[in-house]
């Protein structure tokens, strides 16, 4: 029988001092279950974690993120995670909170996220095979009956009615506010007004980003 380990850690750096080593010996398989990015917020974990996911097209190698909805609130966040499925890693997004907040890495680790405390986040690292196996259950549970992040994206386009798509049209073709009015047939008060409607339903903050986020959800511009 094996030693089997359990160590608990304050704070991500302390996490990577103790604990990085075990990242870079995944080789089979490497899932993450979180909240959202913050859970693992330092440059170091967040370093070590993305570069797991991006060894998910070495032959033989499984790489699986889970992340609640909360996780999507940003661009910065859905930008990093259309990066690590680009390098071949699967995300999904579970609609049901996620009990646990953690790493398995080649069914043998696991890294538990516990909570905050002044010293930093505590993390408990387990190579016990019960603890480990139970969790795993879990968390394929959990993805079995959650949904891919390209479909989750796409379930909730917003609806754009003849106008709207005009207005989405007239910011890509970069129309003068003036002209894309005179082509709508209203005012350029009540043209100015349905475009900052339209970044509102498309939840952008800048035209720029409305076109972004247009094509993101696989709307025609």
């Amino acid at each position: 029988m094996r030693n089997e380990q359990v160590f608990s850690v304050h704070g991500d750096a302390e996490l990577i001092a103790r604990a990085g080593h075990l990242f870079e010996s995944a080789y089979t398989e490497f899932l993450c279950a979180a909240r959202d990015l913050k859970t693992w917020s330092q440059p170091e974990a967040r370093a070590a974690i993305l570069n797991r996911m991006r060894a998910a097209d070495s032959p033989g190698f499984t790489s699986r993120k889970l992340l609640s909805p909360v996780a999507l609130a940003d661009e910065e966040t859905r930008a990093h995670l259309r990066l690590v499925q680009s390098k071949g890693a699967l995300v999904r997004i579970s609609g049901s909170p996620l009990p646990h907040e953690t790493i398995l890495i080649d069914r043998r680790v696991m890294i538990l996220a516990g909570r905050g405390t002044p010293n930093g986040r505590e993390y408990t690292v387990t190579t016990s095979q019960t603890l480990v196996d139970g969790v795993h259950s879990l968390f394929q549970a959990i993805w079995d009956n959650s949904v891919d992040l390209n479909t989750y994206l796409h379930s909730d386009v917003p609806h754009l009615d003849t106008d709207g798509r005009v207005i989405l049209e007239a910011l890509g073709s970069g129309l003068t506010d003036s002209s894309a009015a005179k082509r709508l047939g209203v005012s350029l008060r009540t043209y100015r007004r349905r475009v900052a409607e339209l970044m509102a339903k498309l939840e952008a903050d800048s035209r720029f980003q409305a076109g972004l986020r247009a094509g993101e959800l696989g709307l025609p511009r």
